[in-house]
């Protein structure tokens, strides 16, 4: 990583007091590859990082805002350290996101009419014969009859 005239070096400290994350998170993604020093450390022992980095931090969290995982964000960070522009791979996955979040409403939408359809039906005072086989008739009445 070359670091330009001028550009301010960070310790690791001084990089969680600016992007509000935890010294722990910063070294996490370090250590996975997310983030790398400047240079393995100063002289003092402190992880030193160029200013570029809150730019890749503010990257990451809006991109974790959106869903995306943290493997996620590293193949697309890859990409843009080839010193490529990685717009089409954050497409890709953000179309990827948007598909399984249609699967997931579809999913709760199904499990809302299974819950409507309990509670349309509920009975205070189940049948004593109900009581004894199940935990709560109520929820169990279904599945308990679909054993026989």
């Amino acid at each position: 990583m070359e670091i330009l005239v001028g550009e301010k070096s960070l310790k690791i400290g001084e990089v969680s007091a600016t992007s509000g994350l935890p010294v722990k998170t910063i070294r996490y993604y370090e250590e996975i590859g997310l983030l790398e020093p400047t240079v393995e450390r100063a002289n003092s022992g402190y992880r030193i990082f160029d200013s570029t980095v809150m730019n890749r931090l503010a990257f990451i969290k809006r991109s974790q805002s959106l869903g995306l995982s943290l493997t996620e964000i590293k193949d697309i960070l890859q990409v843009h350290d080839r010193g490529e522009l990685p717009c089409e791979e954050v497409r890709h996955h953000l179309e990827a996101k948007v598909t399984a979040i249609d699967e997931q409403i579809r999913s709760l939408e199904t499990l809302r009419s299974e819950l409507q359809g309990i509670i349309q039906g509920w009975q205070e005072h189940p049948p004593l014969d109900q009581v004894a086989q199940t935990i709560c008739p109520n929820i169990q009445q279904d599945s308990y009859h679909h054993r026989d």
